[in-house]
C-alpha cells in the first residue's frame, strides 16, 4: 500500500467528520460570510485542531476570501490544506540520531498510550530497512509488556534485553545499552512503564533510567518519545504539558489516529507545545506506523470535498 493510502485510510474518520460538518456549507453558501467561517472554525475545533490553530486557519481563509483570492469550496479546501501543512511543517524536524553507535530511543507515556506496541512497530520499520535493533523491556511492572516485546523481537529478528518481573528497570536499561554497543546495533528502543506525572516513584525511576543510560553513552537518549493516544482528543494536550516538563520529552508519537474522528489533535498538540511529531499510528498492522508527513497528513484530513456534495 502506498504511504498516502495509509494516511488516507488512517485519517478517514477525521476526514469524514470534517466533511459532514462542512459539507452543507459547500452546497448552500453562495457568499461566505462571518457566520459561514465561524461554522468552519467550529468544525475544526470539534475535530480537535485546537482553538488557536482553528482560528488561525480560518482567519487566513477569511482574509483571502475577502480580498477576492478565493472563489469557493475547492479553493477554500485547497488553501486549508496548504495552511495546515505549512503550520505543521514549521515544527517538523528529522529524528535525532547518534553520530556513532546506536541511536537510543526512550519511550515514555501514560498507561495504554501505546508505548510497547509503538516500540515493536519501530523495530519492524527499521529492521525492514536492514537496520539492527535492540529492544529493552524496562516495563518490569507488567509481565505482559515484557512478553509482548519478546514477541515483537521474534517477529522482527530484534534482540530483546529483559529481566524478571519487578527487576530494577534502570539495571535493565544499563544492560541493554551495553549489549547494543557490543553487537553494533543501529537502534536501541527502551520501553518504560506507563506512568502519570504525579506518580513520584515512577517519575524518579524514569530519571534514574536516564542517568544510567548516560553512564554508558553520555549523549543518550537521542530522542525521548512521548506516545499520545490521539483518540482521547484535547486531553492529549494536558498529557503532553505534564510529560514535556517532567520526562524531558523531545518529540511525539501520535497513536490510534485511525480510531478517532478527532485526528486534529496532531495540530493542537504541536501548536501548543512546539514538540515535533516524528511518527503516527494509522492502524494495527506494523506498516501502519509511519514517519509523520505534514503534506500527507494535511491532504488526508481535507480529502473530504466530495462528502455531502
Amino acid at each position: 500500500m502506498a504511504i498516502f493510502d495509509t494516511f488516507k485510510r488512517g485519517l478517514m474518520k477525521t476526514a469524514v467528520a470534517i466533511g459532514r460538518g462542512i459539507g452543507g456549507l459547500f452546497t448552500e453558501v453562495k457568499t461566505w460570510d462571518d457566520a459561514a467561517f465561524l461554522k468552519l472554525e467550529n468544525e475544526l475545533i470539534l475535530a480537535d485542531f485546537g482553538v488557536a490553530a482553528s482560528r488561525r486557519i480560518v482567519k487566513s481563509l477569511r482574509d483571502r476570501y475577502q480580498q477576492g483570492k478565493l472563489s469557493g469550496a475547492d479553493d477554500i479546501l485547497s488553501v486549508a490544506r496548504t495552511d495546515l501543512c505549512a503550520m505543521l511543517a514549521a515544527g517538523t524536524r528529522p529524528m535525532h540520531s547518534a553520530p556513532e553507535g546506536p541511536t537510543v530511543i526512550l519511550m515514555v507515556g501514560v498507561n495504554g498510550s501505546g508505548k510497547t506496541t509503538t516500540s515493536g512497530k519501530l523495530a519492524s520499520l527499521w529492521t525492514a530497512q536492514g537496520k539492527k535493533v535492540t529492544l529493552a523491556a524496562c516495563d518490569t511492572f507488567r509481565a505482559a509488556a515484557v512478553e509482548q516485546l519478546k514477541l515483537w523481537g521474534e517477529r522482527t529478528g530484534s534482540q530483546v534485553v529483559a529481566s524478571n518481573p519487578g527487576a530494577d528497570a534502570a539495571a535493565v536499561a544499563f544492560d541493554a545499552v551495553s549489549s547494543a554497543l557490543a553487537r553494533g546495533a543501529d537502534y536501541l528502543i527502551i520501553d518504560t512503564a506507563g506512568r502519570q506525572h504525579n506518580q513520584k516513584g515512577l517519575m524518579e525511576e524514569l530519571a534514574k533510567i536516564r542517568r544510567i543510560i548516560q553512564k554508558r553513552m553520555p549523549d543518550a537518549p537521542h530522542e525521548t518519545l512521548l506516545t499520545i493516544d490521539a483518540s482521547i482528543g484535547t486531553n492529549a494536550i494536558s498529557q503532553a504539558r505534564e510529560f514535556a516538563a517532567i520526562s524531558g520529552a523531545s518529540a511525539l508519537v501520535l497513536t490510534k489516529l485511525d480510531g478517532t474522528g478527532k485526528g486534529g489533535a496532531a495540530v493542537a498538540v504541536q501548536d501548543e507545545f512546539k514538540l515535533p511529531i516524528l511518527f503516527v499510528g494509522l492502524g494495527e498492522a506494523p506498516g501502519d506506523l509511519q514517519p509523520f508527513s505534514p503534506e500527507l497528513y494535511s491532504e488526508a484530513v481535507f480529502s473530504c470535498k466530495d462528502v455531502n456534495r
